[in-house]
């Protein structure tokens, strides 16, 4: 049986669970979430304040979803209690980031300045110039918000101009050395 599949998720107090027609749907302080089981063979049961992700089955895609439904449920209790959140440092010469109402204005080396709109359930802040931090509910959004606003300028390898993550570890290569 798999390991994370058969943890019991423990719902905080002040956060309600609603399973029904195979959607599991988890309200708490922070906000509402809610995840569509596509598996016939995983049913979620609520205990009191236990939550079990069970499977009837032993088909291998269904050992498979077993522990992604649980860690996805896991998430969305976590998320409306303590949002998530991502950090990305922006790192260059004259590279700097900043907000203009909902929009990240970002200068990282290119003619124009590159705007990026959060998506709803997202807040994007800008501690300071070269500090973008994303957060929100969902892991799931949080990560991949984070990911779009990486990809409009990766690390490049020799200098380590362009965005990445604050817990990211970069690796700087050698340029070419002088002739003999």
């Amino acid at each position: 049986m798999s390991r994370i599949g058969r943890m019991v998720i423990n719902v905080p107090a002040g956060v309600t669970v609603d399973v029904k027609d195979k959607v599991v749907t988890v309200k708490g302080p922070k906000g509402t979430l809610s995840q569509i089981i596509n598996d016939r063979n995983i049913n979620v049961k609520l205990d009191g304040t236990a939550l079990h992700v069970e499977r009837t089955a032993e088909t291998k895609e269904t050992k498979s979803k077993h522990g992604l439904y649980r860690q996805l449920i896991n998430n969305m209790v976590q998320g409306v209690v303590t949002p998530f959140t991502r950090t990305l440092i922006i790192q260059g010469v004259g590279y700097k980031a900043s907000m203009s109402g909902n929009k990240l204005v970002m200068n990282i080396g290119f003619s124009h300045p590159v705007e990026y709109v959060a998506p709803e359930g997202i807040t994007l802040a800008c501690p300071d110039a070269t500090t973008v931090t994303v957060t929100g509910i969902s892991k799931e959004l949080v990560g991949q918000t984070a990911a779009t606003i990486r990809s409009k300028r990766p690390v490049e390898p020799y200098h380590n101009y362009g965005l990445h993550y604050s817990d990211e570890v970069l690796v700087k290569k050698e340029g070419k050395t002088a002739g003999k």
